[in-house]
């Protein structure tokens, strides 16, 4: 196709990066999403997201996020706003639960990866933020840190419109045979790229729920000590935390740290609020005094409710409807797909141009969990 009409349906990272790499190809593209850009709904949503290479043995998503991150360095540079914090990414190995850390050491060496091994003691002299007392060892990657994920999608629109790009406020939906509607009409166009993250699961009955879970994540953040820098970006590294299921952030411009302990948590993505349950606030301040105990007794100052797409596998979807050869279908985050973003959105644009076929591993079918050895996400 030469100077193809493209619509684009889902503003958040999917579709937004598809979006761009598209109108940079000449295409005239229209980006419809149901509501504004960088709406508090989106998956996208949230003021900041962990950029980190650790797949495990997963060698495809690692060089992926390494070209990721220098991807994000060229958007910061072209939209002038400040998108990246390098502050450094840990992964904390539990005894007895570390085969994805174990594999992300090989994968490391074998590519190049820059990351030190750290034992427990090195944990806490170099990091003071964390008790490791229950840690086998730690792998330190200073090449990582964060994205200004709610700044980013709006950087990224204005962006997409000086490259020729237009919005359009509507609710697409589908028909019985799964073809994209708009108002009632069948969406026309030279090629459709659906991106609606989670939703794309409901608009999709037959092609993609089956392969599908739809959950909730709940995010908090918590204020610092009095007079204190040590959790703050500048000192103290994102990170992960497999064997307690959780994650985090420093604080960065006065946000407060952000800890999440991930217990999926059941979501209608219409109709329910936004709002975090009691429970999860008490688990998440058992973690936060078990780990960052220079935290017990902070407040928590905000929150956040992010909801994810995972398949069985954790690896993305980018390929054809079976039956509707324009319409792409690009999404399946799984919980890791922001920080791919600007190479995720290059590769669907090339797939949705034919300018190369999908892997196996993002096709539509059957798919299988994976143990925590093998799943790039450790899930």
């Amino acid at each position: 196709m030469r100077n193809p009409e493209i619509k684009v349906v889902g503003g958040g990272i999917a579709g937004l990066m598809t979006a761009i790499s598209l109108a940079r190809r000449g295409a005239k593209v229209e980006l419809i999403d149901r509501w504004e850009p960088g709406h508090a709904r989106a998956s996208s949503s949230d003021y900041n997201r962990v950029i980190r290479a650790i797949h495990g043995r997963d060698h495809f998503y690692t060089k992926w996020a390494r070209d990721a991150r220098l991807r994000w360095l060229e958007l910061e540079e072209e939209t002038g706003a400040k998108l990246y914090y390098e502050c450094g990414a840990l992964i904390l190995a539990t005894e007895g639960h570390c085969d994805w850390e174990d594999n992300t050491c090989e994968t490391f060496t074998e590519l190049g990866v820059p990351h030190q091994l750290y034992q427990p003691q090195d944990i806490t002299t170099f990091f003071p933020q964390f008790d490791a007392s229950d840690i086998s060892y730690g792998i330190y990657e200073p090449e990582a840190g964060m994205i200004m994920a709610h700044r980013a999608l709006i950087a990224g629109v204005a962006l997409f419109k000086r490259l020729g790009g237009t919005l359009r406020r509507g609710r697409v939906t589908t028909d019985a045979d799964e073809h994209p509607m708009l108002d009632g009409k069948r969406l026309e166009a030279d090629l459709i790229v659906i991106a609606t993250g989670p939703w794309m699961a409901d608009m999709f009955p037959r092609t993609v729920k089956p392969l599908s879970t739809i959950v909730g994540v709940n995010v908090l953040y918590h204020s610092t000590p009095d007079g204190s820098d040590l959790f703050d970006q500048e000192r103290m590294p994102c990170w992960i935390d497999h064997g307690q299921g959780s994650f985090g952030l420093p604080s960065v411009e006065g946000s407060g740290v952000k800890a999440a302990v991930v217990i999926p948590d059941k979501i209608d993505l219409d109709n329910d609020e936004r709002l975090i349950k009691q429970k999860m606030l008490s688990r998440t301040r058992q973690y936060i005094d078990k780990r960052l105990p220079g935290l017990t007794g902070e407040r928590v100052v905000d929150s956040k409710f992010n909801q994810i797409i995972l398949t069985p596998d954790t690896h993305f979807i980018i390929d054809f409807h079976p039956q509707h050869d324009n319409v792409l279908l690009a999404g399946g985050c799984s919980g890791h797909l922001f920080k791919h973003g600007p190479v995720f959105g290059e590769f669907a644009a090339g797939v949705a141009m034919r300018d190369f076929g999908t892997p196996g591993r993002f096709k539509l079918g059957a798919r299988r969990k994976l143990s925590p050895a093998e799943s790039p996400s450790g899930r």
